[in-house]
Formats: C-alpha cells, structure tokens, sequence
C-alpha cells in the first residue's frame, strides 16, 4: 500500500529525529552503490530491502521450533540494536518481541520490509524538509513516484548526487560573499551557478583556479601603479613569477610591504610643518603601535587634520585683524574643505588687506587750505632733550612733541600758546624772545 505524501511529512514531523544536511543516515538503511560507504550494520542483521529479499536465509527449522523461537528472537534483538534501525521498524519488532514464535517469525518475514519502506518515506520526506535545492528536487521525485524501486534509487543514487551539487552551490556562493573575490571569479561563478551540478563541479575544478590567477595579476599590477616604494617593488617582482608566486606575495609579502610604506607616510606626515598638534600626537601612538594602528592613522588622518585646520582657525578670529577676522569666521562656518581652502588661500588674502588698511595714511581734514603742508603727516617729529629748568631771571626749557619752547620767569612765564596752533605758537614764542632782549637792553643802560 502506498503511503500519502501527506501521510510521509505528517510521519516526519512526529516520529522521526532531527536530520542534518546532509545527512549519512538517509542512506544508511538501503544498499550502498559501488563506491560509496555506509554505516556497518550489527552482524547478522538483516539488511534494508525490498520485501522477499531480506529474510529467506532465515529457514524455518520445523524439527526444532524452540530453537527456532531463540533464533528469530536473537535477530530481532540485534536488528533493534542497530542504532540505524528506523521509528517503524523499531516499534514493530518491540512489539514482536512480546509475542510468540508465530510473532517473531511474521515480522521477520512480513513485517521488517514493510516498515523498513515506510521509514525510507519519513527520511525522504525529511530531505524534502531539510535539504538543499538539489535533494528537494530529487526527494519530490521520489515521492511522486512512490514506489519501492524509487525509494531504493533515492538513497542509493538520487541523494548522495543531489548531496554532492548542493555542497558545490553552497561552495560557490561562499566565493561569491567573499568580499575579496576578484571580478573573474565573480563572473564565472554566477554563470555557473545558473546550470546544473556538471557546471557547478566544472568551475570549482576548472575556472576557480584560472579566474582568480588572472584577478590575482590584475591586483598585483593595481598595486604596481598605486603602491608606495616597498609594494611597487614586491608587486614587481610576483609579476614575473607564477599564479602561485603571486598568490604567495599578496597572501605574505605585501602585508609586511605595505606596513612598511605605511610607517613612511606617517613619517611624511608629521614633516609637513602645517601638521597641528592632534595630528602629531595620534601619529606619535600610531608608531608606538602595530602595522594596524599605523593603518587605522592613515585612515584616521584626514579628520585629524581637519580638527587641527579648525582650531587654527579660531586661534585666527581671536588674534587676526578685521579682514582676517571676517574671512576667518565665514570660513569655520563651513565644510572642512572650506576651512582648508581659506587657510590655502583666504588667509593671505585677508592678511594681506589687513597690512595695507594700516599702512595707509591718514585722511587729511575737510578744512585744511589746499597745498598746505599735513604737519601731523609729513613735518617730522623730533625729540629734544629737556632744558635744565631755572628760577630768577632765567629761562626754562619746557621739551614739547615737536620741539623745546623757552619761557621767561614772573610776568613771562605765561605766553598764551598753550591752546594755539603750531604757527602761533611760533610767533608767541618769537615776540616773548623780543621782549626779554628789550628788557636786558634797559637794563644795561640803566647801569651805564
């Protein structure tokens, strides 16, 4: 009698255990096919088989049936000790076992093989289950057809074929998720996996191994072009070896070639006399550290000098004169590349205007006489040493910003100038000269 497919996944679901993929124990209650290996059954079990072809040795020995009895008993014991034995076997011959030598010998002759069949449907339909999309396929085939033939195929041919392509999909789509794949093999796998399993074995075989020479060699010559000087050299050099000397250099050389230029770089780095502070101290750790730290700075580097670029920006709206100050503002208010474009550039620029704004001169005022001399701007300013300062009737020396006027003691003293401009200071100073020489004449000649 045919079991249901829905009967078969309803079986699975209760009475069989777990099953990986894949699975030996699928296979391993049927005949092997030559070359392949199953499990080693308890000697003198009996084997998974149709039904008349697995109990007819077992010859019912009339002359003794207690010894008999013994004997069928001893077989079904041994058949319930193969740990293969499945859910459906294992019940019946269970319960054979609580019965007579009439119990014994019908499930040894009628009761082993029809069981056995209906555990090879629960693990047919537990590869439906669990099976990659190979075994699917060649589980629904077998269900579909159901017979006792098909379910032998199955587990004989079908599985450990459809076992085989799913184990070289997985494969290939384990080179496609790797990140380090080359655009060859990338190439060939897809294509490869869009046929069936001769296309799937063909490229893990076959194109695998040319693809990824030929991406190995266009890496390696990428690194020639855009390497420092220990990767271009080493990159050189693998180039005019073998697929496998180049596969060699990129999976051992040019780790330790390109930590090498990368400690140059950082080197490079901290001699550029614009490099800030924050960029000096994490290259400072970065070599203390390993060939990954060093890499993790280089990476890091750009934000480092645009943190630095930006502090020296502010330092300049603090300190910097009003065009410097403007620019400067604008700029931090912007991206980084801003920020490094007005130090580049804006800076001078606004330097510059701040330098010309202070040398310029001063405006001359709206009511000065046209030709007249600017003598805040042109009449230079000299510093006189101080006069000695005397009572009586001599003079004192008062020094000025442009010069030393004298004045007379008692009623001279005073001159009136203090408020006036530079020409009538001049003539007061001129007349007060005039009046002590009058003085000094009548006194003269008074004496005489």
């Amino acid at each position: 009698m045919k079991l249901p497919r829905v009967s078969a996944v309803v079986a699975a679901a209760v009475l069989a255990p777990a099953v990986l993929f894949p699975s030996s124990a699928f296979a391993a209650d049927v005949p092997q096919p030559a070359g392949v290996s199953g499990p080693d059954t308890a000697s003198g079990s009996v084997p998974d088989a149709a039904p008349g072809d697995g109990v007819e040795h077992l010859a019912l020995d009339a002359s003794d049936p207690e010894g008999q009895e013994q004997r069928d008993r001893a077989e079904i014991q041994k058949i319930l000790a193969d740990p293969n034995t499945g859910p459906g076997v294992r019940a019946a011959a269970e319960k054979a076992l609580k019965g007579g030598a009439a119990e014994l010998r019908h499930f040894l002759q009628v009761d082993l093989a029809k069981n056995r069949m209906d555990d090879l449907r629960v693990k047919v339909s537990q590869a439906l289950d669990q099976g990659g999309p190979a075994v699917r396929a060649a589980a629904n085939k077998t269900l579909d057809a159901g017979g006792e033939a098909a379910l032998l195929k199955f587990f004989a041919e079908d599985l450990p074929a459809a076992q085989a392509e799913d184990a070289d999909r997985a494969e290939i789509q384990k080179i496609l998720a790797d990140p380090n794949t080359g655009p060859g093999v990338r190439a060939a796998a897809e294509k490869a996996l869009k046929g069936g399993a001769a296309e799937l074995r063909h490229f893990l075989q076959v194109d695998l191994a040319k693809n990824r020479g030929d991406d190995n060699r266009v890496k390696v010559s990428q690194l020639l072009a855009t390497g420092g000087r220990e990767v271009r050299e080493g990159a050189a050099k693998a180039l005019d070896g073998s697929d496998a000397e180049v596969a060699k250099w990129l999976a051992e050389g040019w780790p330790k070639a390109q930590a090498s230029d990368d400690r140059v770089a950082v080197f490079v780095a901290l001699s550029d006399k614009n490099t800030g502070p924050h960029t000096i101290e994490a290259a400072g750790k970065a070599l203390s550290g390993t060939p990954a730290d060093v890499a993790q700075f280089l990476r890091d580097l750009p934000k480092l000098r645009a943190t630095d670029n930006r502090v020296k920006v502010s330092q300049l709206i603090e300190t910097g004169g009003p065009a410097v100050r403007a620019a400067a503002g604008k700029a931090i208010e912007g991206s980084d590349a801003d920020v490094a474009k007005f130090l580049a550039e804006g800076w001078a620029t606004a330097r510059a205007a701040d330098e010309a704004a202070a040398n310029k001169p001063a405006d001359k005022p709206a009511d000065q006489p046209a030709g007249q001399q600017d003598q805040g701007a042109q009449q230079p300013q000299t510093v006189q040493p101080a006069a000695l300062t005397k009572t009586d009737d001599t003079t004192t020396g008062t020094t000025t910003g442009t010069g030393t006027t004298a004045t007379a003691t008692g009623s001279l003293a005073a001159t009136g100038t203090e408020g006036l401009g530079w020409e009538a200071g001049g003539a007061a100073a001129a007349l007060a000269a005039g009046a002590a020489l009058v003085a000094v004449s009548r006194r003269r000649s008074a004496r005489s």
